[in-house]
């Protein structure tokens, strides 16, 4: 069976798709395969019960599958023990959780905080909000107008007062790649430490965080392939031990008494109350069905279809790409504006040929306010996507304007 066979083998496995439905908003989220929907209802059918507080053998099971998830997680990410990861509810909690956790204790007046303009509103806000709490200052790191992250723009923001840096590994407008691991030795040269958004890495190449070298990784399960309602928050044990929790509550303790409280180690100090082991259970679930498939085959077919939307698309008057127009830039997003039309009309208009993208802004302001642009439409893809989905977007967008009552 050749790697095209195999794909639409795989892409039966996904009762969302069908033939009618060309569905490119993968950046946004995922659809999920029968064995994630499976895994999920086996555990709530079979082993649902509180876990870490019963002593009988459904809550043991069920304590048993939420660290096994932990395990495989770990595994997946190269993590150097299942304890540095923690679970959440998605990327943006784990930002969350990181920047307080961490700031309130390792932030001071007058230290700097470097955050690059590429960032989800995510990987911004709580950044900004703790930068303002604390008196430091919010350093903005500019790329250059095709995404490329510059040692000379890099350096120019660091400093002896600089104490983390906060970058996405792929941009979710413009699909660039940056070099974490070349840039997580220089930000260790300044003596800070580096946070990096993997939302749209993880579910599209290999991650090994401990050949990257970052302190810190998040990431959500419902952008590959697993249910929403759980995400990962990795972190080194020597900077975990040292952060406070960021929720109190049940099983984040160790004791508590009415005049002193001990916490839980970690990572169950990070996971108070009751936690979301159906969601880890399908996240592992998941993992298991990205090691079936395998990353030559999803980065190898995620490449194909985006550099034949790119291509298309450059054939299509008046509709321009947002970022490099080199399609080896872009990590299976591909981003585009229409003239003289708005994004949201463009995306209602594919919406009503069955074609999902995404319009807006993309939760990325401080990116469209540098772009020059108010928003844009995104097509972005999964493994799962085929030559045909893409050909009837690009058909589709070319009538557009014609559609509007616009000439060419």
């Amino acid at each position: 069976m050749n790697k095209s066979e195999l794909i639409k083998e795989y892409r039966k496995q996904f009762p969302l798709l069908d033939e009618e439905l060309a569905y490119l908003d993968n950046a946004a989220t995922t659809q999920k395969p029968s064995s994630v929907l499976d895994a999920v209802r086996r555990y709530y059918e079979k082993d649902n019960a509180n876990p870490f507080r019963g002593v009988y053998d459904l809550s043991e099971r069920a304590t048993e599958s939420y660290e096994n998830a932990r395990k495989k997680t770990a595994a997946f990410i190269n993590a150097a023990a299942p304890e540095e990861i923690i679970f959440v509810r998605n990327a943006s909690e784990a930002l969350n959780l990181l920047a307080y956790s961490w700031c309130e204790d390792n932030l001071a007046e007058g230290d700097e905080v470097v955050v690059s303009v590429m960032e989800h509103h995510s990987d911004f806000l709580p950044w900004k909000y703790m930068a303002e709490k604390k008196g430091a200052k919010l350093v903005k790191f500019e790329p250059d107008e095709n995404g490329t992250v510059t040692d000379a723009v890099l350096d120019s923001c660091l400093s002896e007062k600089t104490k983390i840096v906060a970058l996405t590994q792929v941009s979710n407008v413009l699909g660039r790649v940056n070099d974490i691991k070349h840039i997580a030795e220089k930000v260790h040269l300044a003596g800070a430490l580096i946070s990096v958004d993997g939302a749209q890495s993880v579910p599209h190449m290999k991650v090994d965080v401990q050949d990257l070298d970052c302190d810190f990784l998040s990431f959500s399960g419902h952008k590959m392939f697993g249910p929403m309602g759980i995400g990962v928050l990795y972190g080194k044990m020597e900077h975990l031990e040292k952060m406070r929790p960021f929720m109190y509550g049940g099983e984040m303790i160790a004791t508590v008494h009415w005049d002193r409280v001990t916490y839980a180690e970690v990572p169950h100090k990070f996971e108070a109350g009751t936690v979301n082991v159906g969601g880890a259970v399908g996240l592992a679930a998941a993992i298991d069905f990205i090691n079936e498939v395998g990353w030559d085959i999803i980065e190898t077919q995620e490449e194909i279809l985006t550099a034949r939307a790119m291509a298309g698309i450059k054939n299509i008057d008046k509709v321009r790409i947002i970022g490099s127009q080199n399609e080896a830039d872009h990590k299976g997003i591909v981003t585009f504006c229409v003239e003289d039309v708005h994004p949201h009309d463009v995306a209602d208009i594919l919406g009503r040929a069955e074609v999902c993208v995404r319009a807006g802004h993309h939760c990325a302001q401080p990116l469209m306010d540098f772009l020059g642009v108010k928003s844009t439409c995104r097509a972005s893809f999964a493994f799962y996507n085929t030559e045909e989905e893409v050909d009837r977007f690009l058909t589709e967008l070319s009538k557009v304007r014609g559609l509007l009552g616009y000439g060419f």
